[in-house]
């Protein structure tokens, strides 16, 4: 089945003319969303938790902030983008009585409608946008003219035009300059939750850790081994996302590329595939949402122990030690 891939020039930006965004939450993505909209010239509201942390930087960065529930009440698109596990409390709280009728509810995440957690009025729209990167690339990639690519979904169209008011919203944060795919709420919620976990985040981190732990332990400095686990790392992500995996091989070595094509299967094998099916498994019958869902109402306490193990890894500190030295990288990051 094809794919189906919006552009700008297939998006009706006249769809938000007279309409309010409404933000909730300026983390991350609702800062980054925000701001590109504000650019497009769409009017922009944003609702924070008085008080909070994020109401501050707002008004510095020129916003006149709104409590939650006096943004939902202004906005024909009201944009969830606190955290995932905050939404549900917060959309209870302050969003659901405050709504208008027919308006939009939009989602950068399908967590909480795929798992039940959230249940929106069928007066509504509920839709999804949900950016393909971190918030702050959001933004970078928008002031330099670009934009990153992203999904989008209708999960409930009351309006018979929800699709377009999508498309409209994922043109004002610049998503449609890159490419926006059609997709549905389960397809992004599993997909996404499953190439965190598998991949892009668990996946790797680990891989990096257990490659450095076996230098280390071998009599290698850990230097030596933070470069070649660690560091090196961004090099080749780059030339895969440049040109996937066969710009990676023109650029890297032929010993490289032969280690590659002989080691690869003997690291993920048989066994780290069944697994891999069974962490599928386990986000596609709720079992991840429902466990991570009682760690948030639990206080966190194991996520809390389970960071600090991570963050307490000697691979932190020679990290740490090292990127000091890195001149270039403190400029970077100046």
């Amino acid at each position: 089945m094809p794919v189906t891939m919006f552009f700008e020039s297939d998006v009706n930006t006249q769809a938000l003319e007279g309409k309010c965004v409404a933000v909730i939450g300026y983390g991350s993505q609702g800062r980054g969303q925000a701001m590109n909209l504000r650019d497009s010239g769409v009017n922009v509201v944003v609702g924070i938790r008085e008080g909070g942390k994020s109401w501050k930087q707002a008004e510095s960065e020129g916003w006149t902030p709104l409590s939650m529930a006096d943004a939902a009440k202004q906005g024909d698109i009201v944009c969830l983008l606190c955290p995932d596990l905050a939404q549900p409390q917060v959309y209870r709280d302050h969003v659901a009585e405050n709504l208008k009728p027919g308006s939009t509810v939009l989602f950068s995440h399908g967590f909480n409608i795929h798992y039940g957690s959230i249940k929106v009025d069928e007066q509504h729209n509920v839709v999804l946008i949900a950016p393909k990167g971190p918030g702050g690339m959001v933004r970078r990639q928008y002031e330099e003219g670009s934009g990153v690519p992203g999904l989008v979904a209708v999960h409930q169209d009351a309006t018979g035009n929800a699709l377009e008011l999508a498309l409209a919203y994922g043109s004002g944060v610049g998503c449609a300059r890159a490419g926006i795919i059609q997709t549905t709420f389960p397809e992004e919620t599993e997909t996404d939750l499953f190439g965190e976990q598998a991949v892009l985040c668990g996946g790797v981190s680990e891989l990096i850790v257990a490659g450095w732990e076996t230098l280390v332990e071998a009599g290698y400095q850990p230097e030596i081994a933070y470069f070649e686990c660690l560091h090196e790392v961004k090099l080749i992500v780059d030339l895969i996302y440049e040109g996937g995996m066969a710009r990676m091989h023109e650029f890297v070595s032929d010993t490289a590329a032969w280690g590659d094509l002989v080691t690869g299967k003997r690291i993920i094998t048989a066994e780290t595939r069944a697994e891999m099916k069974r962490v599928l498994k386990e986000i596609q019958d709720g079992t991840f949402a429902k466990n991570w869902q009682a760690e948030y109402e639990n206080g966190m306490p194991e996520f809390k122990r389970m960071m600090q193990e991570d963050l307490d890894h000697p691979i932190e500190t020679c990290g740490k030690e090292l990127r000091k030295r890195f001149s270039w990288l403190q400029e970077n990051h100046a």
